[in-house]
């Protein structure tokens, strides 16, 4: 009888790991009792089959088509930096690398164009490997990427995660995470590597677009809602990239981050916290960086003291992909990729991820001759097998078959999927300015009998997409693949939106290259049209193959390639150039905006894109989406998000060089209009650990329903290091319907104005607080104050994370008022 044969006959004894019924800690200590420690150190490695990404021509015959500027680099592209440095790993057949077992399965969805069908049948074939060739026939874990929906051919691809942050509404993201929960779950993947934490701190990083913004607080609260919704499947998020990968020097991809604790506490920290406090996450991935000369992949402080000793986290850490053999070969702490391992499984790495080289069986040798504990290998172990009894791997029933018997009935582009995604893509575009040309359509408006289309994002879906997702992650390799799901474009979207107007097209330029011989035509196109629709903006790759994304970073914040130059001849036409930006990272926008006449950013809307697009641009769709990141005026400003302490304020004319955004962080208009005054501040002096309710009244004064995110910012206005001027503390999108009005109350404990002291000890502090209220940190008309009073306070993991909000139509909050005011007259 094989290892596979699970089910016990009459004359076997089930094992007690097997039993369900036992408690999950009983039978991981009964598990590791009987493991030899050959097969606990196996459990914390990975194997990566199907990882052929290294460089090789295209596929012979592939048409890569006029609008592929990705698959001039298909040949050489990678999915993981400097992958074919360990290309060797790869050889290792399954059998042999799962001979005393395996921890993880990596992407046997994500590597190739599989069908569900076809992953779900690999997925039992490498399952049976490792049950079949481990004495203990334990199953491997199967992990997945998810940053823009399931990472597979044929799902589903969202909106970006830039474009998350635009919503401003974690229910929805917790909704848009479940949907990708399930169809994960269906085929057999049991985790994700989502949701990316990093807050950005420089535009010019070519992962902007994976982030959620620039504000720690609205990256918490959305990032923790994407985890709600994802664990809420049984699939276990992965929170990335810990810590301090996206405040690299210069913005470079992997660069040393120069930063002291205090700002890693209070700027990139807090939504890891968040995501482990309210979202329930079960496995957190150390970054590649080194933050102050320590890379966090064998930093115990951040992976032990901060993550388990303070927050209580109980579940798995991974590597990044090769972070462990990194410590040796790029950072240069560790003699060699067996030190690494060392050095790595210490600080409280638990998996290496996504092939064993630092895990592998020479720390067997290492523990035998007493150079390290095997208590750190029983601690790893023990967390993964912990999460492989949760997920019932070791139950006496469980089979790979029975893992996947849902793949071949699931449909991973469904129509409620894409339904979501439209959602989600329309809540996310950001109206910067309608000028005197939006909306397109509507009482008044002239009749628009020609309309232009140009720009290279205006007929390439891809520019939609974020890095991760699959038609431009893996597709660029198969490039007779096509997109493997149906992504209109602006231009097909325009065409069903605007029935009654000839739609003629111009590429003018590709995204990249300095190409300026489509000009012409393009110019003549708008010339000869009554408006002109201009979508300009990335294409995201990986690696220097994109002008966004993982490896993609920009020397500045100009628009890439000639785009802005192809605008500026657009606006010289005299036609109405309406402005469409579609991009991973804010561009500086100050010389494209005096030119044109309405301006509108899409941060990669995903494969329902266009159509949102297209509905902002006719009306039809009401915007609501909000920045989360500024828009700079100019392109070489950097840095410059708006958490600033005083001197690096935009209003002191210290510096010839003027960070002052064109737009600021949460701004967005609409078709309508709003107003928020009436300020109410219920208790002006509260003590260090109480709580006060900031309320305001937001009125809808248009013509037309919509949403609008009322804000909530502090400010510390004496502290003992130096605050940001303002810091968002709260928000809430609140939609109103024509003339209708509401009462927003947010309740705010003194836990929320806790900082990193001077002694790095968080602290809530003694005296006054500035409170702001409006639309966006350039817009906050409603200003009060409260002075906290008595002492000090040291807090610590168990303070108020969150600024709860309640919204009251404005004649319940009346009729509340009156109620109040009546009982205390009786």
């Amino acid at each position: 009888m094989t290892a596979l044969d699970r089910t016990p006959t009459s004359d076997q004894v089930l094992r007690s790991w097997q039993d369900p019924t036992l408690p999950v800690a009983a039978r991981v200590d009964a598990l590791l009792a009987e493991m030899t420690l050959e097969e606990k150190v196996a459990q914390l490695g990975s194997r990566w089959v199907g990882n052929d990404m290294q460089a090789g021509e295209p596929e012979p015959g592939a048409d890569a088509g006029p609008e592929t500027e990705a698959a001039d680099a298909a040949g050489a592209l990678n999915v993981a930096p400097m992958q074919d440095v360990f290309a060797a790993s790869g050889t290792i057949p399954i059998e042999e690398a799962a001979r005393f077992g395996l921890g993880h399965l990596t992407r046997v969805f994500g590597s190739g164009p599989v069908t569900a069908a076809e992953g779900g049948a690999e997925v039992v074939r490498l399952q049976r490997a490792v049950i079949e060739r481990s004495r203990l026939g334990i199953p491997a874990l199967v992990h997945e990427e998810c940053l823009t929906g399931f990472t597979t051919y044929g799902a589903t691809v969202y909106p970006a995660a830039i474009a998350w942050g635009a919503t401003f509404d974690p229910d929805l993201v917790e909704r848009m995470a479940a949907a990708i929960g399930r169809d994960m779950r269906a085929v057999g993947v049991h985790q994700g590597l989502s949701p990316l934490l990093d807050v950005v701190r420089d535009y010019r990083w070519g992962r902007v677009e994976e982030t959620i913004g620039e504000d720690p607080h609205l990256v918490a609260m959305l990032g923790a809602a994407y985890v709600r919704g994802l664990e809420s499947t049984g699939i276990i998020a992965t929170l990335k990239h810990f810590a301090g990968y996206s405040a690299s020097r210069a913005a470079r991809n992997h660069g040393p981050v120069p930063m002291g604790r205090r700002e890693l506490m209070d700027m990139i920290l807090p939504p890891f916290e968040a995501a482990v406090a309210l979202g329930g996450a079960r496995s957190v991935m150390c970054s590649y960086s080194d933050v102050d000369g320590v890379p966090a992949g064998a930093d115990p402080w951040l992976l032990t003291e901060v993550l388990r000793d303070e927050w209580g986290f109980t579940g798995t850490v991974v590597s990044d992909y090769w972070a462990v053999p990194f410590l040796a070969s790029m950072h240069g702490i560790a003699a060699d990729t067996d030190d690494a391992g060392v050095q790595a499984l210490t600080a409280g790495v638990d998996v290496e991820l996504p092939d064993t080289l630092g895990f592998g069986q020479h720390l067997v040798e290492r523990v035998r001759r007493g150079e390290v504990p095997e208590s750190l290998v029983d601690r790893a172990a023990r967390r993964l097998l912990t999460q492989k009894v949760q997920l019932g791997l070791l139950d006496e029933d469980w089979t790979p078959e029975g893992s996947v018997a849902a793949a071949d009935a699931t449909d991973l582009d469904s129509p409620s999927n894409r339904a979501l995604a439209l959602e989600m893509a329309e809540r996310s575009i950001v109206l910067l300015d309608a000028g005197t040309a939006l909306p397109l359509l509507g009482q008044g408006r002239p009749e628009l009998r020609r309309v232009a289309v140009v720009g290279p994002a205006a007929a390439d879906p891809r520019t939609f997409m974020g890095c991760y997702a699959f038609p431009n992650h893996v597709l660029p390799r198969h490039p007779g693949l096509g997109l493997g799901i149906a992504a209109p474009t602006v231009l097909d979207a325009l065409r069903a939106e605007l029935p009654d107007a000839e739609i003629v097209h111009e590429r003018g330029c590709d995204v990249q290259n300095a190409d300026r011989s489509g000009f012409g035509a393009a110019t003549a196109a708008a010339r000869d049209a009554d408006l002109c629709v201009a979508v300009v903006g990335d294409l995201a790759g990986l690696f220097g193959h994109g002008t966004s994304g993982e490896g993609c970073d920009a020397e500045d914040l100009r628009l890439p390639g000639v785009q802005a130059d192809l605008l500026a001849d657009l606006a010289a036409t005299g036609t109405p150039v309406v402005v469409v930006v579609v991009s991973g990272r804010p561009y500086a926008l100050g010389d494209v905006h005096a030119g044109a006449a309405a301006l509108v950013q899409a941060f990669m809307p995903g494969e329902e894109g266009a159509a949102a697009i297209a509905g902002v641009l006719s009306g039809r769709v009401q915007p609501g989406g909000k920045l989360p990141v500024r828009i700079p005026r100019r392109p070489g400003g950097q840095p410059g998000t708006y958490l600033q302490p005083p001197l690096g304020d935009d209003s002191h004319g210290i510096s010839n060089v003027d960070p002052t955004p064109l737009f600021p962080f949460g701004y967005g208009t609409s078709y309508t209009t709003f107003e928020v005054d009436g300020l109410r501040v219920d208790g002006t002096e509260v003590p260090t650990d109480g709580e006060f309710i900031v309320s305001v009244r937001v009125r809808n004064t248009g013509a037309r329903a919509g949403d609008e995110v009322v804000q909530l910012y502090l400010r510390d206005v004496v502290a003992q290091v130096t605050r940001p001027v303002k810091q968002l503390t709260g928000f809430k999108r609140v939609h109103l319907e024509p003339g209708a009005s509401a009462d927003v109350r947010f309740h705010v404990h003194a836990d929320r104005t806790a900082f990193t002291g001077r002694d790095l000890r968080r602290i809530v502090e003694p005296g006054d607080v500035e409170v702001l209220v409006g639309t966006s940190a350039g817009d906050l008309p409603c200003r009060g104050a409260v002075r906290l009073t008595g002492p000090l306070r040291v807090v610590g993991h168990d303070r108020r994370l969150v600024t709860p909000v309640d919204v009251v139509p404005a004649s319940d909050a009346a009729a509340g008022q009156q109620e109040g005011r009546d009982a205390g007259h009786s």
